[in-house]
């Protein structure tokens, strides 16, 4: 495939839509059935793609990032969002829940290791699960890291990217009373949850175009919460997750086991004005990985659909696949 490099199109770097060959809905407990598919290559490197959110689902474009001649590409929808059901659903959904669900997709997949790409949470969520099955993974492809800490969190919802876009950051307070305003989290979490569907959808919606409208270094700010479905789904699990910490025992849990995966490559790709997820936490994550190398992109924010940070995904997954080739 011919990579154009100068244009300002992600599509420019990406390869051919193709079809799956494989899709199924797998039950994995608890009520709870996964959307999964498989393109590309039966025979090729397998390469799992863990989405971001908590709840933002997979999409097809997630096909494009990888050879299909080389990769056999994995895809799915985590529990309760995209193609999974129930939908919206946080009742036995937590890290340790998808975790398992990983598990259980290598094994019925009959896969005894992979590559693990995944951006923003799909980041955290990758960490975790090599941190819980080391053995499994071959190498870890990260974007936007997030890792789930405190600070983190409070940077985005407690006023500190409000700082460089405060119209978005008035629009996204402004629906909370001044009393609790000084944990946004929790005061978003009563009426995403309140058991009125009208309240709910327009929490929902105000959630998601907080977060859209400072996923691209391009947007300026402007962006949709998507249909409502989506919107709606997308905001309860994400401020289920948050809420609860993203159910790790401690602040630090990702940097404080970094030493079960020191030995696994990997790549970091981090944009330079990552709004959602601030370079720092990528920084400090590379520090604690011998194995890995980082890569900061400029002029690019945080979403996977930005053209550097694409360009550099495609290279990065071409690179690995020619060094696997070379080595067989």
């Amino acid at each position: 495939m011919d990579k154009v490099s100068g244009q300002k199109s992600a599509g420019t770097y990406l390869y051919p839509p193709i079809e799956p060959f494989d899709q199924r809905m797998l039950d994995v407990g608890d009520g709870h059935i996964l959307y999964v598919e498989q393109s590309g290559n039966p025979d090729g490197l397998p390469v799992v793609v863990f989405h971001g959110g908590p709840g933002g689902g997979c999409s097809p474009m997630m096909r494009r990032y990888f050879d299909p001649a080389r990769y056999r590409i994995i895809l799915f929808d985590q529990r309760g969002c995209g193609r999974s059901r129930p939908h919206a659903r946080v009742e036995d959904n937590t890290t340790w829940h998808l975790v398992a669900d990983i598990e259980r997709i290598r094994e019925t997949l009959g896969l005894d290791r992979w590559l693990v790409f995944g951006g923003s949470w799909g980041a955290t969520l990758a960490l975790i699960y090599a941190q819980a099955h080391p053995d499994h993974v071959a190498y870890l492809i990260l974007r936007g890291v997030f890792l789930s800490t405190k600070r983190e969190l409070d940077w985005f919802y407690q006023g500190g990217a409000g700082v460089f876009w405060p119209e978005n950051w008035k629009q996204f307070e402004d629906l909370i009373p001044v009393d609790e305003r000084h944990d946004m989290i929790a005061a978003y979490h009563r009426r995403l949850f309140s058991g009125d569907l009208a309240e709910e959808a327009r929490y929902a919606r105000a959630w998601t175009a907080w977060e859209n409208g400072l996923a691209s270094i391009e947007t300026n700010g402007i962006g949709g919460s998507g249909p409502s479905d989506y919107a709606r789904a997308f905001a309860r699990l994400e401020n289920h997750y948050f809420s609860n910490g993203c159910f790790l025992d401690e602040d630090q849990q990702i940097l404080s086991n970094m030493d079960r995966i020191g030995h696994i490559p990997g790549v970091i790709v981090q944009g330079r004005f990552d709004m959602i997820c601030p370079p720092l936490s990528a920084y400090t994550l590379a520090q604690s990985w011998p194995a890995a190398r980082i890569s900061f992109v400029a002029k690019a924010g945080h979403a996977l659909s930005e053209p550097g940070i694409t360009a550099e995904l495609v290279r990065t997954m071409d690179g690995i696949a020619a060094q696997k080739s070379a080595q067989n």
